[in-house]
């Protein structure tokens, strides 16, 4: 297998080769310098690379042409086309113009050039046109008003996730459909309960909170709009931990955004890594609130003893389909942050029920010495017993500051400067 990686900047070049050299054993990683005329290598041929790493500016070169000019050759490879950070416009114009996917310089992760380089020789090589149809097979067979297609992100047995561009301020935004409105009235309470919640977290303003741009219904299936997030998500950061004092704002953000939702009366249900999701300037929002409930409509919409969630980040009354309050949300943190600070989940087993009794009865886990300050407050949000567990998230919340440092967390990536 052979990449090639075209980016002017060496120290960016040498660190991308590393992660890929990681994600692809035994690969040929060639990184190359645009010089003169010429941005590609000499006797360069598009069929002699598996994948090609792009950057938006190759010397006096526009990336866009030349994205251009290897899309229009004979068995192009897949590009993943690499975009100043926070640069929403160059993403959306790059997937237009035929990139299988892109990667903003400055706060990529290795998972996440992982799941690129997988996803992109997934698709594998296109010849002339190829770009076109294939985003035509994977673009929605309906239309939100509004709003313009650009990428397929993924989908499940209820619901698929397109990355959209709002016509309107050319912002991207995600576009979560949930397919097959049913016409039964007894198989109507989840799609009830998908959205009413939207509907009461549209309303909130909170930048720890996601932004909801739009739902409804229209012909079979309901969705919502909602912000992009081109930082990705929190557990694509977790596979060493991370410092205890930047754990400790994650968990601060978290645990104001659990604040402003229990304001509203909506119970998360659903918190892990994967639903805390991660802007360029380093905030969090807590997202995917499609098992969360209303306190006030759960005899009408959830049965007794109905089982939502991950069991990874369970609170012993939710994996026994108990009733539940804001403290089984605080719960779930806890296991979040303890992943944080150790990049291991507390408990595993190899079953869900397995882990589901490990969250009632095994012993509440041990940080190492290191972060021995946090143990107090792990223990208090992890407590068995919900009696014993912060009261609500801004109890929460004074606990956490009182133990972070005075200075800001410096933000630490690993990428160099781009």
């Amino acid at each position: 297998m052979r990449i090639l990686i075209v980016d002017d900047h060496r120290d960016y070049r040498t660190w991308l080769g590393h992660h890929l050299s990681a994600a692809q054993p035994g690969a040929d990683i060639v990184d190359h310098e645009a010089a003169g005329e010429d941005p590609w290598p000499e006797g360069f041929a598009a069929t002699d690379w598996d994948l090609v790493f792009l950057d938006h500016r190759v010397g006096m070169h526009d990336g866009l042409e030349l994205l251009r000019d290897l899309k229009s050759r004979e068995d192009c490879p897949p590009i993943v086309f690499l975009t100043p950070q926070g640069d929403q416009h160059a993403i959306a114009r790059a997937l237009q113009e035929g990139a299988d996917d892109f990667l903003p310089k400055g706060r990529s992760t290795h998972d996440h050039i992982s799941r690129i380089v997988r996803e992109a020789l997934r698709r594998g090589r296109r010849m002339p046109g190829a770009a076109t149809r294939a985003a035509d097979e994977d673009a929605p067979s309906f239309r939100l008003k509004g709003h313009r297609f650009l990428k397929a992100l993924g989908s499940g047995s209820t619901a698929s996730v397109y990355l959209m561009e709002r016509e309107r301020n050319e912002q991207l935004a995600v576009a979560k459909v949930f397919r097959h409105v049913p016409d039964r009235v007894d198989h109507f309470a989840p799609l009830q309960r998908f959205l009413r919640e939207y509907e009461v977290i549209s309303g909130i303003r909170h930048p720890n909170v996601v932004q909801i741009f739009d739902l409804g219904i229209a012909d079979d299936m309901a969705f919502i709009v909602m912000e992009y997030f081109s930082g990705g998500h929190l557990g694509e950061r977790l596979a060493k931990g991370m410092p205890m004092q930047e754990a400790l704002e994650y968990l601060a953000q978290a645990a104001r955004a659990l604040a402003a939702i229990h304001a509203v009366g909506v119970l998360h249900r659903d918190l892990k890594p994967a639903n805390i999701m991660l802007r360029d300037d380093a905030t969090l929002a807590v997202i995917d609130f499609g098992v969360a409930k209303l306190r006030d409509a759960a005899a009408e919409l959830t049965g007794l003893g109905e089982v939502f969630g991950t069991p990874y980040y369970m609170s012993p009354e939710q994996g026994e389909g108990t009733p539940v309050d804001e403290r089984s949300d605080i719960y779930s943190l806890g296991v979040v942050f303890h992943e944080m600070l150790t990049g291991r989940k507390p408990y595993v087993a190899g079953s869900p029920i397995a882990v589901i009794w490990k969250h009632r009865h095994a012993p509440l886990p041990r940080l190492p010495k290191s972060m021995a300050e946090c143990q107090p407050l792990l223990d208090r949000m992890m407590a068995k017993a919900r009696e014993e567990r912060f009261a609500s998230a801004d109890e929460l919340l004074a606990a956490v500051v009182a133990l972070q440092a005075p200075d800001p967390v410096a933000e630490v990536s690993g990428e160099p400067g781009t």
